[in-house]
């Protein structure tokens, strides 16, 4: 079993940063694959990023490709998503979860979401 928690998201300006992070609970979360998601009001959840257990394969949306980047510490159970160059569109609660695999096919725990608000 494997809980996740999100946090970091927030109220931003159009052209700014944030970084959430995603932190696991038990003693192998090297052994899972993780992923960011987001959900915007009345639209289906999106993939957004994906990272390796080891942390050397990642992998984006191209909506945030070269804004956004993955990336975990295996020693805090934690992984990370720093986005910059932030847009109203991305607007969405977003969501971490893992995946016993690589490519992950499907991810069996999720956290409970953050919201990240980006102002015009």
């Amino acid at each position: 079993q494997v809980q996740l928690v999100e946090s970091g998201g927030g109220l931003v300006q159009a052209g700014g940063s944030l970084r959430l992070s995603c932190a696991a609970s038990g003693r192998t979360f090297s052994r899972f694959a993780m992923g960011w998601f987001r959900q915007a009001p009345g639209k289906d959840r999106e993939f957004v990023a994906r990272i390796g257990g080891n942390g050397w394969s990642t992998d984006y949306a191209d909506s945030v490709k070269g804004r956004s980047t993955i990336s975990r510490n295996n020693v805090k159970n934690t992984v990370y998503l720093q986005m910059n160059s932030l847009k109203p569109e991305d607007t969405a609660v977003y969501y971490c979860a893992a995946a016993s695999n690589w490519p992950p096919v499907h991810y069996d725990y999720w956290g409970q979401g953050t919201q990240v608000t980006v102002s015009s």
